[in-house]
Formats: structure tokens, sequence, C-alpha cells
């Protein structure tokens, strides 16, 4: 179980750890650069990620599936407000 006290991003960060076994992961919280737009909030922290991920899971799979893959793990995060998702693969 993921603490809730950690800022969003160390959340998204174990879970894709846990989730898709990342070579390569940073995860960026961009709400501040967001302020104003649909989905920002007042704090300026937890609407907007960017993940960059590589994942030996990505092997022999398209771009659609990994991004799946990604978007699968990290479901109930966006359930409960993530409102963008920005993912590179790398």
């Amino acid at each position: 179980m993921i603490q809730a006290t950690l800022p969003l991003s160390e959340q998204i960060h174990i879970r894709l750890s846990e989730r898709l076994k990342p070579t390569e992961l940073r995860v960026i919280d961009e709400s501040a650069q967001h302020a104003g737009h649909m989905g920002a909030n007042e704090s300026g922290v937890g609407t907007h990620m960017r993940v960059c991920i590589a994942s030996p899971l990505f092997v022999g799979i398209t771009r659609v599936q990994r991004h799946r893959l990604v978007y699968d793990a990290l479901q109930d995060f966006i359930d409960q407000g993530l409102h963008a998702l920005a993912i590179e693969l790398i």
C-alpha cells in the first residue's frame, strides 16, 4: 500500500516501479506550470504529471500497448484527480 502522505509524484514512482519494473523512470510534477488551466488546483501540485519510463515489459508491444500499461497501473490516481499524464517512452 502506498502511503498517501507521500507527494503524488513519489506515489506514482512507487506504483510504476512495482508494476512495470522499469530500467529507467522519472516522474515530474508539472502542475505548477499549469496554474489557472483546467484541472489545476490551488496548491499547484498533484494534477499534471510527466512520466519518462523504460521497461522490459515494453519489449515487443506497440506504443499504444505501452501507454495502456502505464495508464492501467495509474488508473486509481486518475480516478482520484490526476488530471493530465504525459508519458515519454525512453
